[in-house]
């Protein structure tokens, strides 16, 4: 889905939405069932937990310098799931949050490719390309909706 604005090789090499410590681990995608079912395609050991109408990893308590790697993440070729992420992962980093009971749309911080561009470009990218989309999972999937970071500027503000 971010194949117009972030190159798949810069992703591929990063790999920093893969990974998550014990600050971020809510950043961790909501899965849908046809998720969960092709990842065990791939990784039958992974360990999921029913969140409302969809799934999760289940993860561990992490440690003060533990990582929680994403189970079908493969560290040298990147995600085997191809096209068939996550739509949190599609998107990333894009992310829906909620601010003050409004639905916000932002951008992670931590990826620094997508961070750096021009917020002009990274807007005219949301509205033209994801907008519609990100809006209609939420609606789908309220539990998608991430608490506001301030850390995450506001590209969208939903009316």
């Amino acid at each position: 889905m971010l194949k117009k604005i972030l190159d798949n090789k810069t992703c591929a090499e990063c790999k920093v939405c893969c990974a998550f410590d014990r600050y971020d681990v809510w950043e961790t995608p909501i899965l849908t069932r046809t998720n969960v079912e092709h990842m065990f395609t791939i990784n039958p050991d992974i360990k999921i937990i029913k969140k409302d109408n969809s799934y999760s990893f289940k993860i561990k308590e992490l440690n003060k310098n533990e990582l929680f790697y994403c189970p079908v993440l493969d560290h040298d070729k990147g995600c085997m799931l191809g096209d068939e992420k996550p739509f949190d992962c599609k998107i990333w980093p894009f992310r829906i949050m909620n601010l003050c009971g409004k639905r916000v749309i932002t951008i992670s911080p931590i990826c620094k490719e997508m961070f750096n561009q021009p917020l002009s470009n990274l807007v005219a990218f949301l509205k033209n390309e994801l907008l519609d989309e990100i809006i209609t999972y939420a609606n789908t999937f309220p539990e998608a909706v991430k608490p506001y970071d301030s850390l995450y500027p506001i590209l969208y503000v939903e009316n």
